[in-house]
């Protein structure tokens, strides 16, 4: 007896589409999973398409508009297990630096009719509006991580996401700390590993694609940069980034900056 197929959706709201790139990326590991995978609905493969009920589908990018409100509310209602996938869907993204600022100011500096733009105040994780089962993090996600969380829902288990400090990545690649070593600001110990440290690895300070880790203590860090000679502006921008709007980051960064949003 032939198993049913797991039916995956893949949606984009607003993003840079490298996300659904990385599930494209996955090549060779895809071709594996045709006799138990149907991608029923991704657009950045094909235009055929089916409708819900889905087994999972993939967020890719922030909530930024009315409809893409009501679309993630429908999404959620069709899906069995809804994974919010990137920077953008689970803290905001890079666009959510608009939410420092004045809607108004921002359409007036970007469009030349800001009349005709329709947008949220803010541009929201996917957690801010609809619940999420399960977050795939990174700027963008690996696509290691997204074949084995597929893998473990197909055989039936809870997906486990290792969600430590990126600290702990560099010690198992043996990387001199660049914070301690060499004085540059880092967010690794803050941040979830999920890169493979690729900036420290190279001698730069962390990013933070990954938003905070799960024990992360944002606070402790930004008054040790402080300590050491770091404008208060200097490390708000520091944490202002690719998941500067995700609540740990957003909370230093409005203290930082005297703010309250």
């Amino acid at each position: 007896m032939m198993r049913r197929k797991l039916k995956v959706a893949v949606f984009k709201f607003a993003s840079c589409s490298g996300c659904q790139l990385q599930i494209l990326n996955m090549e060779d590991e895809l071709l594996t999973l045709t006799d138990a995978v149907e991608f029923t609905y991704f657009l950045e493969a094909s235009r055929a398409t089916a409708p819900g009920p889905y087994d999972v589908a993939f967020i890719e990018g922030s909530i930024s508009t009315p409809e893409q409100e009501e679309l993630v509310r429908r999404v959620r209602e069709e899906s069995r297990i809804l994974v919010a996938m990137g920077a953008c869907a689970t803290a905001g993204g890079i666009q959510a630096l608009r939410n420092w600022l004045r809607l108004d100011d921002v359409k007036r500096a970007v469009y030349p009719n800001p009349e005709w733009v329709k947008a949220l105040e803010h541009s929201k994780p996917v957690a801010e509006v609809v619940k999420v089962d399960y977050e795939l993090r990174g700027c963008p996600v690996s696509k290691e991580r997204l074949l084995s969380f597929i893998k473990q829902v197909l055989v039936g288990r809870k997906p486990y996401l290792r969600r430590e400090a990126l600290c702990m990545d560099c010690r198992r690649k043996g990387n001199v700390c660049v914070m301690v070593a060499k004085g540059i600001p880092c967010l690794g110990p803050v941040v979830q590993e999920g890169c493979g440290a690729i900036c420290p690895t190279f001698g730069r300070g962390c990013y933070g694609c990954f938003g905070p880790s799960i024990d992360a203590r944002p606070e402790a860090l930004a008054s040790r940069l402080r300590e050491v000679g770091m404008k208060d502006r200097d490390v708000a921008r520091l944490f202002k980034g690719f998941t500067g709007w995700s609540e740990k980051f957003r909370k230093v960064i409005n203290e930082l900056e005297g703010g309250a949003r």
